[in-house]
């Protein structure tokens, strides 16, 4: 079994964290190592739909972004991921407060990933449900491809 790098997690988790696309939604990677991610977000007024509560494509790209996170130490070094299909059961809303978002590996295949996240608030009420199924892609949205400069390696010998 391959052992994770630690630096590389941590690099990869501040770059994520610090990409436009967390920032706007004030998203946060808290936790990534093989089949699991772990991200939290604090509710702002900017996540409310117009009626005042949380609006749905926060639940999704929440989802869509734990789902694939939970495949990504799964596969092999300078492997990108594509979603093609995600899925989202939207089970309660709420208007404040921070959730808590797991995603899950099922399935790490060399062409198809599968996976699901929940999210919750922090007292554990189930808030959206989802899956996701991503495509393997070989030097395409491979990590190595956006982040200039040395990485360290994905895997270290155990």
């Amino acid at each position: 079994m391959r052992k994770l790098n630690q630096e590389h997690i941590e690099k990869i988790m501040d770059f994520i964290n610090n990409g436009p696309f967390f920032q706007l939604l004030s998203i946060k990677i808290c936790e990534l190592r093989l089949g699991y991610c772990r991200l939290e977000i604090s509710l702002d007024t900017k996540h409310m739909n117009s009626f005042g509560g949380l609006h749905g494509g926060v639940y999704a790209s929440l989802i869509d972004s734990a789902a694939y996170w939970a495949v990504y130490c799964d596969l092999d070094e300078n492997v990108g991921l594509i979603s093609i299909d995600l899925k989202v059961d939207n089970l309660s809303t709420t208007k404040d407060g921070k959730l808590i978002v797991e995603g899950k590996r099922i399935k790490a295949g060399n062409t198809i990933c599968l996976s699901e996240a929940t999210v919750m608030d922090i007292n554990g009420k189930y808030l959206a449900y989802g899956t996701s199924k991503q495509m393997v892609t070989h030097n395409l949205q491979a990590i190595n491809q956006v982040i200039l400069g040395s990485i360290p390696p994905k895997f270290i010998a155990e």
